[in-house]
């Protein structure tokens, strides 16, 4: 299963940690992710997503998963 959020799209960023001295080793940043029931209430139903904590917070402050999907449309698509 990879770690990736269901609605944004958000997946592992690769860099390199660089020391004092300079020598640089790869390193991953993985979203942070929850595995999370969501209702909708223009469908009446319950959907089991795993999203990040930001796609969380989004969803709190659009109001819905219908509402989310019709605003961020281009990530659809």
């Amino acid at each position: 299963m990879a770690r990736v959020c269901d609605l944004t799209g958000k997946r592992r960023l690769v860099g390199n940690k660089v020391s004092h001295a300079k020598n640089r080793t790869k390193m991953t940043q993985k979203p942070n992710l929850h595995t999370k029931r969501v209702f909708d209430p223009e469908t009446g139903e319950t959907v089991r997503l795993r999203l990040s904590a930001s796609a969380i917070r989004t969803l709190d402050k659009v109001g819905s998963l219908s509402k989310f999907l019709k605003k961020h449309r281009h990530l659809f698509s």
